[in-house]
């Protein structure tokens, strides 16, 4: 019988900084390790830069996008909640092949509302999903730009392979929110793409402009994603060493799966994990991880900016990063999250940017006292953001609340 150790909030806040890189600004040759501790996700655009930005030192935005689309050893590809995620290709099989569901593990919480579409069709999910991914090997010799582009171009492939009897349905205006530019053939398209990114099928190509590019693995790198057998462990594994301590609710919530698909993946490495108390609640950690959990300390750099949307804010424990519920809903909303200050863990304020010709406008409005000291420090953590996005910060205000 395991016996139970107890933490407290403190070291769970300074264990997950460390394992999140934000303890501190680490080196250049950290940034591959950085981006694979759980991706950094890229919605909106930009996001992922900034999320690497804010952990290594010195790293530019040529370098980061060097990395992404010339040298390639960084990918992104929709991964886990169907949001696109930006991770080590090398490490493509637990970003992706691990979260492909098995038969009964249905629906994703972005496949849930493709009912609508196939009930207008008649057709199960299975079917639907079949017919696009024969389709998408099309794009092993072609790239697309744009989501709504990729969508249409896949419905018309889909159409040629339907009964005649059918094709009129599939060509119908979509019964969501854009009839008039989707249709409801382009609206399944969309469901299905996410388990075909799943499948090794679609991945990000190079953006152009302010527009994204659609591709296959095989067109991109010039060869198929790996696949591993241990790519389910292998996931579970990174979610409880930047989230743990946890469990197979809070797995099922990061992922956007259903209960048993995240119960089956959690039990892939249940030798591997030991009961913890985390302020009275039970949770489980990497027993590899627990000394790095127990001797926690305070993080080298206390006060820290991180972007919208930074892996360390994705904890499904919110309270544990910031208690009060009403200003929980001022970082965590439902569209067009805000940047964030962290003091040691906790989210002590929020930070807002505008851009004008080339000028950065920073609105920042703290949650606790911040002290002038500690102020110049953010300021400077600010000067070095502004001069990573290639601008010039114009003005700096502090909005006390």
């Amino acid at each position: 019988m395991l016996s139970t150790v107890s933490v407290s909030s403190d070291q769970v806040r300074w264990y997950r900084l460390a394992a999140h890189h934000l303890d501190h600004r680490y080196p250049l040759d950290s940034l591959m390790e950085a981006a694979g501790v759980c991706g950094v996700q890229n919605s909106p655009p930009g996001t992922w830069e900034t999320a690497l930005f804010v952990r290594i030192r010195d790293v530019t935005a040529a370098q980061l996008r060097w990395k992404l689309e010339t040298e390639k050893t960084l990918l992104q590809a929709w991964s886990f909640r169907g949001v696109p995620m930006v991770f080590p290709t090398a490490e493509s099989p637990a970003f992706l092949e691990s979260l492909a569901a098995l038969p009964g593990e249905e629906p994703w919480i972005y496949t849930r509302g493709a009912a609508l579409a196939l009930n207008d069709l008649g057709m199960e999910w299975e079917t639907a999903l079949t017919l696009v991914r024969q389709t998408a090997v099309r794009l092993e010799t072609c790239t697309i730009q744009s989501k709504q582009e990729l969508d249409r171009f896949l419905a018309g492939e889909v159409d040629e392979l339907l009964p005649v009897g059918l094709r009129e349905r599939w060509n119908a205006p979509s019964p969501y929110g854009h009839p008039d530019r989707q249709t409801v053939g382009g609206a399944v398209v969309s469901f299905a793409l996410r388990p075909c990114a799943f499948l090794g099928q679609v991945v990000f190509g190079a953006r152009n402009g302010t527009h994204p590019t659609f591709t296959s693995p095989v067109h991109w790198l010039g060869h198929p994603l790996p696949s591993d057998p241990q790519a389910g462990a292998k996931l579970v594994r990174k979610f409880l060493h930047a989230y743990g301590p946890a469990t197979p609710r809070t797995l099922a919530d990061w992922l956007g799966s259903s209960p048993r698909q995240a119960k089956r993946l959690w039990q892939t490495v249940q030798q591997e994990l030991i009961p913890v108390n985390k302020e009275g609640a039970k949770a489980w950690m990497l027993e590899q991880d627990l000394p790095a959990l127990l001797h926690a300390r305070p993080p080298q750099e206390p006060w820290r900016l991180v972007g919208a949307y930074d892996p360390y804010l994705d904890a499904r424990d919110r309270a544990l990063l910031l208690e009060d519920t009403a200003l929980q809903r001022r970082v965590w909303r439902t569209v067009a999250n805000p940047h964030v200050i962290l003091q040691e863990g906790r989210a002590a304020g929020i930070w807002k940017t505008r851009t004008i010709r080339g000028h950065l406008d920073v609105t920042v409005e703290p949650f606790v006292p911040i002290p002038e000291e500690e102020r110049q420090e953010l300021a400077r953590q600010l000067e070095e953001y502004t001069v990573f996005r290639g601008l010039e910060l114009r003005n700096l205000q502090w909005k006390e609340t």
